[in-house]
Order: C-alpha cells, then sequence, then structure tokens
C-alpha cells in the first residue's frame, strides 16, 4: 500500500469514527412539536366537546404522571373532569364545559427525547340552548395537572433539560474520545506504513558487493592460469 493510500484509509477511518459517535447525538435535541388541538380556537363551540386534545409531530412518552392536562373555564374553574391520557402522539383530558366564555386549556407532556414541554390554547365557549352545562371545581381532579403550562411545569421542564443537556455531554464527549483514539490509530498505521514500504525495497535490491567478492567472477584478461 502506497503512502497516499494509506493516509486516505486512515482519514476515511477517522470520519467514519466521527459520524458513527455524533449520529446519535442528533435526535436528543428535538423536542416534540405540536401540530393540532381540539377545540383549534378558529370557531365558537356549542356543543359540549367532550374531549379536549393536542397532537404531536412524535410519539409521546407515557409514563405514569407524564402527561397533565386541565381545563380552565372564564370563572377560574377547572372543568377536566379526569387526568391526562397519552396515545401514541395524542393527550388528551375529558372535560364537560360550564358557563360560555373563554376557556383555556393548559398541557404539560414528555417528547419522545425524555424532555418535557408544557404550553397553553384557548377557545371561546357559547353553549346552544338546552346544551347541559357543568358546575366546575375548585382544584384539578388530577394532582398532576395542577400548574400544568404555568411556572411550576416550566420549572420541572428547565430541570429534565439540564438532565438532558448533561446527557448531551456524554454524548459530545464520546465523540471527542473516539475521534482521538481515531486519529492516534490513522497517525501510527501512518508512520509505521513507510517503514515496511522501505524493508520491502531493500529486499528487492540486488547484492552489489555479490560480484565483487566471487572471485570466480573477477575478470582476467589473460584468461585462467594453467594451474587452475
Amino acid at each position: 500500500m502506497s503512502r497516499r493510500s494509506t493516509r486516505l484509509a486512515a482519514t476515511g477511518a477517522a470520519l467514519a469514527a466521527l459520524v458513527a459517535v455524533g449520529g446519535p447525538a442528533v435526535p436528543a435535541f428535538a423536542h416534540n412539536t405540536v401540530i393540532a388541538v381540539s377545540p383549534d380556537g378558529e370557531d365558537t363551540v356549542t356543543e359540549q366537546p367532550g374531549v379536549v386534545w393536542l397532537e404531536t409531530n412524535d410519539a409521546l412518552l407515557d409514563a405514569d404522571g407524564a402527561a397533565a392536562m386541565d381545563v380552565v373555564g372564564p370563572d377560574g374553574l377547572h372543568y377536566a373532569t379526569a387526568c391526562a391520557a397519552v396515545d401514541g402522539p395524542i393527550a388528551s383530558v375529558a372535560a364537560e364545559l360550564g358557563g360560555p366564555g373563554e376557556y383555556t386549556v393548559v398541557w404539560r407532556v414528555v417528547s419522545a427525547d425524555g424532555h418535557p414541554i408544557s404550553g397553553d390554547f384557548e377557545f371561546d365557549w357559547e353553549p346552544a340552548d338546552g346544551e347541559p352545562v357543568a358546575e366546575g371545581a375548585d382544584a384539578s381532579p388530577c394532582a398532576d395537572a395542577a400548574g400544568a403550562g404555568e411556572d411550576d411545569g416550566d420549572a420541572q421542564a428547565g430541570e429534565a433539560s439540564s438532565s438532558g443537556a448533561a446527557q448531551d455531554l456524554v454524548w459530545i464527549g464520546a465523540g471527542v474520545l473516539a475521534v482521538a483514539v481515531a486519529a492516534a490509530v490513522a497517525f501510527l498505521f501512518v508512520r509505521r506504513a513507510p517503514r515496511g514500504a522501505d524493508a520491502a525495497g531493500s529486499a528487492a535490491e540486488p547484492d552489489a558487493t555479490a560480484s565483487t567478492d566471487d572471485p570466480e567472477s573477477t575478470d582476467d584478461p589473460d584468461g585462467p592460469s594453467p594451474g587452475r
């Protein structure tokens, strides 16, 4: 193998190590994104929705207490009637609305990468004639929903983000180590390869002293002596 081929092979090995280690770290930075909600707030709701929900672009983690949702009315009362449920990329909660006005859905879910995300969305409620309405409650029916989408949820998200950042640093450190090892191997490989090539070249060269040391090869212009 020529010196150029050896260097190309070593460089390729180093790049392959960088891609192999750097690749898995990318998903750690990708949080889920909300792509749809219901009610979506575009039209006034006139019939009890029964369930409010949100959908993200990827599956949500379904650990116990990972998702929290609540529906808060214009009177400050809570109208969710159960704890949040997760089904793939969708988080939902059962709700029965009360008097007319603007309602806010607050939520907190955990992305596929393990990072919590939170937020809220609003819709207007104007019950049609004869549509039953609920009285509401002073507190959410599910303890996990308390503070969903507010400062407490953001604080929890910050803690989880710190944990995620630590995981990212581990990946980065592993990547740097892998590249360093690959570079060291490439350096040793390139350094040793020419020595082998020089040794092979030396072995292939004819022995210039062989013709001068062999008495039979000595040229005698007068020919062999009579005594031989």
